[in-house]
């Protein structure tokens, strides 16, 4: 099931993973982990266990992340957790976007994050759950569902008139 942003916000009157507060990315990042290896020749990081970034509005929590680089720019970034869990508060909102899943890959080059197995994203009461969710962030396109088995469920609550 293919959904196109401006249809998705139309039909769900809701951006599921809307542009993240921009000044996040300006702000550093704190990252904490049980153990971390890097490793500057292959530009391969791996931190391991009770993962944890922090940068501005930007939380991140996972077992195990693998992140790619090259350059010193980030390529990109595996999370595994069970689950592993991601929270962003886009600008103009008062709620946070809200997103887990057993595997997360962000792709830094093309602006594109993918949660796979067991995924959920969440803002607010309402509720969009698929094994698979791809974000494309440079086109606004949001592509749940592809497996034989696996139905797109979203959950809306009723919105409050001013």
């Amino acid at each position: 099931m293919r959904l196109h942003l401006p249809l998705l916000a139309l039909l769900l009157a809701w951006s599921p993973l809307a542009p993240a507060l921009s000044t996040d990315r300006q702000q550093p990042a704190y990252i904490e982990a049980d153990q971390a290896e890097l490793n500057e020749r292959t530009g391969v990081s791996v931190y391991t266990g009770n993962v944890r970034i922090t940068q501005g509005s930007m939380h991140l929590s996972a077992d195990r992340l693998t992140v790619h680089s090259k350059d010193g720019e980030i390529v990109k970034a595996h999370a595994v957790g069970s689950p592993a869990t991601f929270r962003q508060r886009p600008d103009g909102k008062e709620t946070d976007v809200e997103a887990e899943a057993l595997e997360m890959d962000y792709f830094a080059r093309e602006g594109r994050i993918l949660l796979m197995k067991q995924a959920e994203v969440r803002q607010g009461g309402d509720r969009f759950r698929s094994e698979r969710i791809v974000y494309d962030l440079a086109r606004d396109q949001v592509n749940a569902g592809g497996g034989s088995d696996d139905r797109v469920r979203i959950i809306l609550q009723p919105r409050q008139k001013p």
